[in-house]
């Protein structure tokens, strides 16, 4: 399980009169994240989800409140806590110059992965995520599909417990973004946890379990889509959002 207890974040940025002034990007969150599960995290562009998804992959650290992961804290327990994470985003940089399959055995050896077993873990993930017919082509020759199923691929190399992927099919086209949707299904059928980042509503709608409503940095709404829109008597997520923020969207 993943606790968030009170967690803060603030930002320092210049203000057009040219003076320093503090900003919170997420403040004082609260919630768990069940295992075996998908939590949706929605909210707009500017809500505050990066800063938390990174703050949960130790990327960043909060200013106030708590994060632990089965028990254990980055203070502490860093290095065995990355170790059963995996995190993406929307723009992961990744070596242009070697091959998706070159990249995927580096990071097997990072993460202590067997070497009997890096080549027959590379197969599978090659198989799962349509690879087979660039996974020996240069990452920089790829497409912008082909190289963010690469970066997923390179999450699963370690088989870790918990993936938390911030905006995953962001500007993909609706192929590779089904192909990534359908490998976070396998991925929970598994048993593993997936916190899920994304303003396309309707996809978390159709995947997510459970779903956190995100807007200036606070919680809005959480539960289940069902009782999300119910609450807020919508049809969707898109317009139980915007119920909730008193805005149209006509």
């Amino acid at each position: 399980m993943i606790t968030i207890k009170n967690v803060t974040k603030n930002f320092a940025k210049i203000n057009k009169k040219k003076e320093k002034e503090e900003f919170t990007a997420v403040d004082n969150l609260s919630f768990d994240v069940n295992e075996g599960e998908i939590l949706g995290i929605l909210g707009p562009n500017g809500a505050g989800k990066t800063t938390l998804l990174r703050m949960i992959a130790g990327i960043m650290q909060p200013n106030k409140g708590t994060i632990t992961i089965d028990d254990l804290n980055y203070e502490k327990n860093e290095t065995d806590i990355k170790k059963m994470l995996a995190y993406l985003s929307g723009n992961t940089k990744i070596y242009g110059t070697i091959s998706p399959y070159e990249l995927l055995k580096m990071c097997a050896e990072i993460y202590d992965v067997p070497a009997s077993e890096i080549d027959s873990r590379i197969k599978e993930i090659s198989k799962i995520l349509n690879m087979d017919s660039f996974l020996h082509n240069r990452i920089e020759k790829l497409s912008t599909g082909q190289t963010q199923r690469v970066n997923i691929a390179r999450c699963m190399i370690h088989k870790p417990k918990y993936y938390i992927l911030d905006e995953a099919t962001s500007g993909l086209d609706i192929i590779t973004s089904q192909i990534i949707l359908n490998f976070i299904k396998d991925e929970k059928s598994k048993g593993k946890t997936i916190l899920y980042s994304t303003h396309y509503m309707e996809e978390a709608e159709n995947i997510c379990d459970m779903i956190i409503m995100i807007n200036k940095g606070r919680i809005i709404a959480t539960g289940t889509p069902e009782k999300i829109k119910k609450e807020t008597k919508t049809n969707n997520l898109r317009d139980a959002f915007f119920a909730l923020v008193g805005e149209s969207h006509e």
